[in-house]
């Protein structure tokens, strides 16, 4: 029997503050909530601006510990209201000094399920990622959720694929990947990589992105949140690459089986000759 999860990702601008973009982000777990959705993940660091267009200690205020701190407390509280999963995008400080990149998976229950840590870094110019965070530790977890399996990565991981892999071979049936990347850098890989690691592995992929250019830089950043299918096909349309937008689909999952099948990847993966491949 085929299962269908219906899952959602929002796109949105900073609004200038952390408690009115809170607010934007409560209502769009209830807007999709009230579509039917089962689950929901926001943008990176979706509280917040994406300061890392440069590089101000200042910045290091929005980070909170995971799962204590309130926001997360928060959105467990809406989570449970609504009976939705929530995937939490967040500046993580598991102590003074030691920072992540991190997003937090709350179940529909509003129990707290744990946190996947970006382990891929990026520093290069209007991305200084490493002045706030540490490399990831988490390894690449997938969360069994209410509704289904699901994988995170984050952002700059998606330009590498062990990651991907990983989450397949850990069961992932979805994989969200929450984003902050700007127009005219990384427009040609955006609906290239991710489609193509749907494809790799076997599972579907929501891409999110922001929207807009923020007071800290020139970055433009170009949305186009979308859902693909482990076919590379997108489901439905892709969303604005100037506007807020809340992207609900159906996902049906009796697709996974039907790839696997035909294309047996994970029976004909050869791990033993791959060795070298982890080698400095």
């Amino acid at each position: 029997m085929s299962r269908v999860i219906r899952a959602a990702v929002f796109q949105t601008a900073w609004t200038g503050d952390k408690e009115s973009m809170i607010q934007v982000h409560e209502q769009a777990a209830r807007d999709a909530a009230a579509q039917g959705a089962h689950v929901l993940c926001f943008q990176e660091l979706f509280y917040g601006p994406y300061f890392c267009q440069v590089q101000d200690p200042a910045f290091y205020e929005y980070a909170e510990q995971i799962p204590e701190g309130p926001i997360v407390r928060r959105f467990q509280a809406l989570a449970k209201e609504l009976g939705i999963v929530l995937v939490l995008p967040m500046y993580e400080e598991e102590q003074p000094g030691v920072l992540y990149n991190t997003a937090a998976v709350i179940d529909a229950d509003g129990s707290y399920l744990g946190k996947y840590r970006k382990t891929h870094i990026p520093q290069v110019k209007g991305f200084w990622e490493k002045f706030y965070f540490r490399p990831g530790n988490s390894g690449w977890p997938v969360f069994d959720t209410a509704v289904g399996k699901i994988g995170v990565y984050i952002c700059y991981d998606r330009h590498f694929p062990e990651g991907w892999r990983a989450l397949g071979l850990a069961g992932a049936e979805i994989v969200f990947n929450p984003s902050a990347t700007s127009r005219g850098l990384s427009g040609y890989l955006w609906q290239l990589e991710q489609p193509a690691a749907a494809v790799a592995n076997e599972y579907f992929v929501g891409a999110i992105n922001r929207v807009g250019v923020e007071e800290y830089g020139d970055n433009d950043f170009y949305g186009t949140s979308y859902f693909v299918d482990p076919e590379a096909q997108f489901v439905g349309e892709v969303a604005s690459d100037k506007e807020p937008e809340l992207v609900v689909r159906d996902l049906d999952m009796a697709k996974l089986r039907e790839v696997r099948d035909r294309w047996q990847f994970y029976r004909d993966r050869a791990p033993g000759a791959y060795g070298p491949l982890t080698a400095p």
